[in-house]
């Protein structure tokens, strides 16, 4: 008994299918019922909402039956330096190269794109626009803002400028970046700026200032009056337009003008910090004198005021002195007098420097010498005196030392104006017995004066009496004093009889 075999194929609306007979293809099958005789038959069917055809075999099918594909395929096929954005309806694939992709045709609406990676890798802005969003692979998005510049590298190396905008790429198999530079810096870090000088100088001449030193040259960039960088010689940079660059010859003169000083040094902090590091500044005080050295060698002397030199190619040094008076403290010497009493003294010197050039030439350390100097003098002065000598003449200490200093210091520019011993400190037990000598010093002066005292009034009432007893009215004189003194010590006085008779009374009591 023979049996009949039939199958029979349900194609959705929504679907599309492959007939194949012994995995041969044979048609493509629309939305609908088919009925075949054999067993050997069989339909792939597609969901048409997914509209990309994942065909397995599509190379070999589309060798064998590429005109009956293409009526329901939209074949996109990409060599090596090609790629493609295909659009099925509101959605984007993007295809890399080397690939073969196939879309449905007529269920959603399909557009392809080819690229030519090799002339550029650049999407269109109406691409870019609308692929705003979407993540594709292969592709890669950069927004520049208006106050930015963008540099486009392939593989790092520099391709072209892009304005501020929307920007889409194709990186496929390559390394695509943007570096995006502010517009609003005038010097911002430019990659690789020998590069872009030497080897894009059409970017440079559309978009820079350059600034290229020789040697001996520095220059001062300002941007709308404000500095914004000093470059040393034979330095190399770039800045946007806009930018004054002001070059300065510094071979024959390194000194700084004083509206440049004004500007650099005086001005903003900001630009003091900017400069100082190129700059050697030197600032001398009213009643101050500087000193200028250039290479180690002597230039000249500096007035008051500041003064300032660029450093670049030669060495700088100053010095600056003080031309007023200066006290010099030499304090705690401990020296042994001409007795061998230890005594400990202090001196202080005044001194003033009136040619900085020959002491500085002459004297490492101008203070150090005196200081060593002054105590060579000091102890020499008490060294030569015993501690009577000291006490008695101390300015002797102080003359001798002034002229000992006076001629040391007279060859280097150095005056000194006074030199004087302000404390000389004695031991404990060496205090104690100069106070007793001392109190039995006074106390004998005392003894002295009070004996010459005692002496002159026993004189004196000597003579009073040889007085009295000449002259009986002296006599009288004298008794109505005695008795003024007596009344003064009594209260009361009652007077019986003459006044005579009551002298004669008192004057007997006084006697008894």
């Amino acid at each position: 008994m023979q049996i009949t075999i039939w199958k029979t194929f349900y194609i959705k609306p929504n679907e599309i299918g492959i007939l194949y007979h012994r995995s041969d293809f044979k048609k493509i099958l629309q939305p609908g019922t088919y009925r075949y005789f054999g067993k050997h038959w069989q339909v792939k069917t597609y969901d048409l909402n997914q509209p990309e055809a994942k065909i397995e075999n599509l190379e070999l099918l589309l060798r064998n039956h590429s005109a009956e594909l293409q009526e329901y395929l939209v074949v996109v096929r990409t060599t090596f330096n090609q790629a493609a954005l295909v659009r099925c309806g509101q959605n984007w694939v993007s295809i890399t190269p080397n690939q073969l992709r196939a879309f449905w045709r007529g269920f959603i609406e399909v557009e392809t794109h080819l690229f030519n990676l090799n002339e550029s890798l650049t999407l269109p802005a109406q691409f870019v626009q609308q692929l705003r969003g979407i993540a594709l692979n292969g592709i890669k998005k950069f927004l520049i803002s208006e106050y930015e510049i963008g540099l486009l590298y392939v593989q790092n190396n520099f391709v072209q400028p892009l304005e501020s905008g929307e920007y889409a790429f194709w990186a496929v198999d390559r390394d695509v970046t943007v570096r995006t530079l502010s517009q609003i810096i005038p010097n911002p870090d430019f990659p690789l700026e020998d590069v872009l000088i030497e080897r894009h100088p059409e970017f440079v001449a559309a978009y820079c200032e350059i600034v290229q030193l020789q040697n001996q040259q520095v220059a001062i960039a300002r941007y709308q009056g404000k500095v914004i960088a000093i470059l040393k010689p034979c330095s190399r940079k770039l800045f946007w337009r806009g930018v004054e660059v002001e070059v300065i010859d510094i071979n024959t003169d390194a000194t700084l003008p004083f509206g440049l000083i004004a500007e650099l040094v005086s001005g903003l902090p900001e630009t003091l910090a900017l400069s100082r590091s190129f700059l050697h500044i030197c600032e001398v005080p009213a009643q101050h004198q500087g000193l200028l050295y250039i290479n180690q060698e002597f230039q000249t002397q500096l007035q008051p005021g500041k003064h300032v030199w660029w450093i670049f190619g030669r060495s700088l040094q100053t010095e600056v002195f003080d031309l007023r008076q200066q006290t010099l403290e030499v304090s705690g010497q401990d020296i042994l007098s001409k007795d061998k009493v230890p005594l400990r003294l202090n001196l202080t010197a005044g001194f003033r420097i009136l040619d900085p050039l020959r002491a500085k030439n002459g004297l490492s350390d101008i203070v150090s010498y005196l200081y060593k100097e002054l105590q060579f003098a000091l102890r020499g002065a008490v060294g030569e005196r015993s501690l009577d000598a000291l006490l008695e003449d101390k300015g002797a200490i102080d003359r001798s030392i002034f002229e000992y200093i006076r001629q040391k210091t007279a060859d280097y520019g150095i005056e000194i104006d006074s030199v004087g011993v302000k404390d000389i400190i004695l031991p404990g037990e060496i205090k104690t017995i100069l106070s007793k000598v001392v109190e039995a010093e006074k106390a004998a002066q005392a003894n002295v004066v009070r004996r010459r005292e005692e002496t002159a009034a026993t004189r004196s009432m000597l003579n009073t009496a040889k007085v009295m007893e000449d002259n009986p009215v002296a006599l009288r004189l004298k008794e109505l004093e005695v008795l003024e003194r007596i009344a003064e010590k009594i209260e009361k006085i009652q007077v019986n009889g003459s006044l005579d008779s009551i002298l004669t009374e008192l004057i007997s009591i006084n006697r008894q």
